[in-house]
């Protein structure tokens, strides 16, 4: 079946790639699981920041900072901050999927990167709400239960650290940030924050260099600004006027 908008793409191959991205994704919620877990979490606790929270740049930022003994409210803080690019998201998508006011608040809990990926490369408005729609309902449901298991699996065995599974969570993350770095200002947005990151990790509390490493990319646009080329000086009007043949 085709999307009945001209010039759409064919239902199934939106689905396809919907599904491809939601499952690939999904099952990285095993990884948040195992990291949530050794961070001292419950399962309970785990689950919940799945199914409330479902963010995974933000959940293991939280978990993260815990692990490294940060204070909870600065933890939630880099979480948080982490998490409002879903917000600018949702501008852009409440104009392409255009759905009803009583649909909003529930799809707003799947705005994230991946569904926004996906919706954002679709031509037509019907396979705009399939792909955010197929990915949405893919990614929740696996990354939820793969949550799961990776918090009970992670109880099961013990000592996370002792397996290095710690290091699953910023595994998983930079993978997925990796490929959406193309040009080079987000690359240099990117090292920066790593810099930062890491310079300021032995002298600030947990969860404090996270914030900070924010400041990147506001530092990055600014200097970019400043090497842009000036706009071209103003014509003088006789040179811009048509000249009467001689």
């Amino acid at each position: 079946m085709r999307s009945e908008e001209g010039g759409g793409k064919p239902d199934a191959a939106v689905v396809r790639d919907a599904l491809g991205v939601g499952v690939a994704v999904g099952l990285s919620g095993f990884a948040f699981g195992v990291t949530s877990a050794g961070s001292g979490l419950t399962v309970l606790q785990t689950c919940a920041l799945s199914l409330l929270v479902f963010t995974g740049a933000s959940q293991f930022a939280l978990v993260g900072a815990l692990a490294g003994g940060g204070n909870p409210l600065t933890a939630a803080a880099g979480a948080f901050f982490l998490g409002v690019r879903n917000a600018f998201y949702g501008l852009r998508l409440s104009q392409l999927l255009a759905l009803p006011r009583a649909v909003r608040p529930f799809a707003a809990q799947w705005v994230i990167d991946e569904t926004t990926a996906v919706a954002l490369a679709q031509p037509t408005r019907r396979s705009v709400r399939i792909g955010f729609t197929v990915t949405g309902l893919t990614l929740y449901v696996l990354w939820n239960l793969t949550t799961l298991l990776g918090a009970v699996g992670a109880e099961a065995i013990g000592d996370t650290d002792a397996w290095g599974l710690d290091a699953a969570g910023p595994a998983v993350f930079l993978a997925l940030l990796a490929p959406m770095l193309k040009t080079t200002t987000e690359r240099a947005v990117a090292g920066a924050a790593v810099l930062l990151g890491l310079g300021l990790l032995p002298v600030l509390p947990a969860g404090v260099p996270v914030l900070v490493a924010a400041l990147a990319a506001p530092a990055a646009l600014y200097i970019e600004g400043r090497r842009a080329p000036k706009p071209a000086g103003r014509i003088q009007a006789d040179n811009d006027a048509p000249r009467e043949d001689r």
